[in-house]
């Protein structure tokens, strides 16, 4: 009788498998203790991997801090955009409006505002902590603008650089929240301030 085995996963698969573990303990790690506070020796224990299976995945603890970071970016736009579908907001002022508390309130988390907020842009350089928020955000600005001219929500305006504004308010807005010492405040008032300036950009 003839028995089926599991077939055995290609050197690939092991090495996503292995890179997936690493990014789990890591930001587990420095979501709780802080990049400064998180040795190397920690992580692969934490994630149960050798010391040079890190070193193959990632050059330094900085570029897999940089992974963790770039990966905490793409779920927050995921998680944005699923939350404003769900608002069903009746226009794309609105949408956006929605989309701004929605990062506000996400990035609220202790996790988010840990890794995404205080070390990465200390840990990666304000430049790199900003390119990797306009690889993520930015075109998700872009396309919301761009479909609000579109739908005559707002006037015809430069897309590109009003999202670029946008974007840096959002991330100074986030920063102000996390760095306040009554949060839900600071929150409650930056929610306030982005609708007056989505605001600003329709009239």
């Amino acid at each position: 009788m003839k028995v089926n085995t599991p077939a055995r996963r290609s050197q690939a698969e092991r090495t996503a498998a292995t890179r997936a573990t690493l990014l789990t303990a890591a930001r587990k790690l420095f979501a709780t203790n802080g990049f400064a506070e998180v040795s190397t020796q920690a992580i692969v224990e934490e994630a149960g991997v050798t010391r040079g299976a890190l070193y193959h995945q990632f050059a330094d603890k900085v570029e897999l801090f940089a992974a963790v970071y770039e990966q905490l970016e793409a779920e927050l736009v995921v998680q944005i955009g699923e939350g404003i579908v769900e608002a069903a907001p009746p226009d794309q002022l609105t949408a956006m409006k929605v989309g701004a508390r929605l990062f506000l309130d996400l990035c609220s988390a202790p996790a988010v505002q840990r890794i995404g907020l205080i070390d990465a842009p200390s840990v990666l350089g304000w430049e790199r902590w900003r390119a990797v928020g306009a690889k993520y955000g930015l075109g998700v600005i872009e396309a919301m603008l761009a479909q609000a001219v579109a739908d005559g929500v707002i006037p015809d305006q430069p897309v590109r650089p009003t999202a670029h504004i946008l974007l840096g308010a959002l991330d100074e807005a986030a920063l102000y929240v996390s760095r306040a010492e009554d949060q839900a405040t600071a929150k409650a008032d930056m929610y306030a301030v982005c609708d007056r300036i989505i605001d600003g950009i329709a009239g």
